[in-house]
C-alpha cells in the first residue's frame, strides 16, 4: 500500500507516470475501476463502430485490473456506461453476463454527446468490493 493505504492497480498492462490518474485504486477492500474505453494496451480502439465488443474489450480490461487486486468481475458492485448512441446497446448486456456471471452491481446508464477517446461508443467506470 501506498500513501493512505492507496495502492494504484495497473494489472501489469503498460501506464505511464504522465497520467494523473490510475487506472484502478485500491483502498482497503475496494477498487476503483477509472472509466475505461474499448482500447488495447495501445490505446487503438479494439472494434470500431461495435459497442458489444468494445464493451468485451472494458470488461477484458477490468478483469485483468481486478486479477491483480486480488478479485474478478464478480465482485464488481457498481458501474456507470457512458454511450453515444442506444444503438445496439442492449447487446451490451450479455457481455455483463458473461464477466460479472450472477453478480448483478448496481448501475446507471448515461447518454452523452461524445467521449474523449475518438471512436468510443461506450466508456464504463466500476466500483469492485473484494471478499476481505
Amino acid at each position: 500500500m501506498t500513501r493512505a493505504g492507496r495502492e494504484v492497480v495497473t494489472g501489469g498492462g503498460p501506464w505511464s507516470s504522465r497520467y494523473t490518474y490510475a487506472p484502478a485504486l485500491r483502498v482497503g477492500d475496494t477498487v476503483f475501476l477509472s472509466g475505461t474505453t474499448g482500447t488495447d494496451d495501445e490505446g487503438r480502439i479494439t472494434a470500431p463502430g461495435d459497442i458489444v465488443e468494445q464493451t468485451r474489450q472494458i470488461f477484458r480490461k477490468f478483469e485483468r485490473l481486478l486479477n491483480a487486486a486480488g478479485g474478478s468481475c464478480e465482485d464488481i458492485v457498481q458501474t456507470v456506461d457512458y454511450i453515444t448512441s442506444t444503438d445496439n446497446y442492449k447487446g451490451t448486456a450479455g457481455v455483463r453476463r458473461e464477466f460479472l456471471k450472477e453478480a448483478r452491481p448496481a448501475s446507471t446508464g448515461v447518454i452523452v454527446v461524445g467521449l474523449l477517446r475518438e471512436g468510443a461508443l461506450i466508456e464504463i467506470s466500476a466500483v469492485a468490493l473484494l471478499k476481505g
